[in-house]
């Protein structure tokens, strides 16, 4: 539900029929990226504050600083906020609006990565380095190599390939690379050197990681999302489209890349059969939720699968002020996944 159609809701109506509640309260987090590590469930989400920013479609109310790290024992149980994990005056490279962030492990270590503007006001990607999943986190200097825009993802492939997926348009910058360096005309415009509608969408990118996970083995590629009959999905196709939030996961050895539509609200997915793709768009996997913005992760823990996203209920429809939740999925026999109403419970 975007934010202008909020104006009516009873808030307490609407919790009341939530198919989840807030995992935590006592602040606000979004973008959740979850993953299971020594047995235990730990999110990694960004971390909503008020910082007075007018609202704008460039994002510029979205001025997080820093990330905590949640984790549970197990789905529904008790959350516990392990503290700040990595704070943007700690990151060497960074000015500002530190979004949504993803992790991952290797022999032991914990790998943070995470967007940031630098002080060009270009995003770029970063990571950080711990010894534990909770942190907290060492930045490297510089960013990585040839990154750019926002919403990293980073999946261990079953072979031990790690490959990250990433990008966002309007103000997560993928649309002013399109020439492959960054395009500084129109500043205030955030959907300035988009395809026109009848052209091809704006594809998220992949690459290849390196073995210390801290830079690409290749210059990052466009992973390609296609329709039914075999074509890219246009621009003007914004109900299925790629806007946002880049995830992957594998399922009966399916690779599904699923991600947000952005200004529709909608978190869809597409199926393949390599991490590379292509993908064919195979249908919603969460309805529209409170708040401008979608964003997701999707986990498995104990033979479950689990939706992680959020909301801005608890803010009362606040779009900055968002709140992590999470939901069981499910796939039918075809191995589609079954869509999810955010308030039909």
């Amino acid at each position: 539900m975007p934010e202008e159609s909020i104006d009516h809701i009873n808030f307490q109506t609407l919790n009341e029929k939530a198919v989840s509640a807030p995992l935590v309260s006592h602040i606000y987090t979004a973008d959740p990226s979850a993953h299971v590590f020594n047995g235990r469930i730990y999110i990694y989400p960004s971390h909503d504050i008020d910082a007075g920013e007018a609202f704008d479609d460039l994002g510029s109310h979205f001025a997080m600083e820093d990330y905590h790290v949640l984790s549970m024992d197990q789905p529904n149980g008790e959350v516990m906020d392990h503290g700040c994990a990595l704070h943007v005056k700690d990151v060497p490279w960074a000015e500002k609006q530190m979004w949504a962030p993803d992790a991952n492990e290797k022999d032991g270590k914990y790998y943070l990565f995470f967007p940031a503007k630098d002080y060009d006001g270009v995003f770029r990607i970063g990571v950080a380095v711990s010894n534990a999943p909770e942190g907290p986190f060492i930045a490297e200097p510089e960013p990585i190599n040839g990154s750019f825009s926002i919403d990293p993802a980073v999946f261990k492939d079953d072979d031990g390939t790690y490959f990250m997926y990433f990008g966002g348009i309007w103000g997560g910058q993928l649309q002013r690379w399109r020439d492959g360096r960054f395009n500084a005309l129109d500043p205030e415009s955030p959907t300035a050197h988009l395809p026109a509608d009848y052209e091809p969408a704006l594809c998220p990118k992949v690459a290849k990681l390196r073995d210390d996970l801290l830079d690409f083995t290749e210059e990052a590629i466009d992973l390609m999302i296609l329709d039914e009959n075999g074509q890219p999905l246009l621009n003007g196709d914004n109900e299925r489209r790629f806007f946002e939030a880049a995830w992957m996961h594998k399922y009966n050895d399916k690779y599904y890349f699923s991600y947000s539509t952005g200004d529709t609200h909608f978190i869809c997915y597409a199926m393949g059969d390599n991490p590379y793709g292509p993908f064919t768009y195979s249908g919603k996997i969460l309805n529209p939720v409170v708040g401008w913005t979608s964003h997701h992760s999707i986990c498995e823990f104990e033979g479950k699968w689990y939706l992680f996203y959020h909301d801005s209920s608890l803010s009362e429809g606040i779009t900055h002020l968002r709140s992590v939740k999470m939901v069981e999925i499910k796939y039918d026999s075809y191995g589609h996944i079954i869509t999810i109403d955010p308030y039909d419970k």
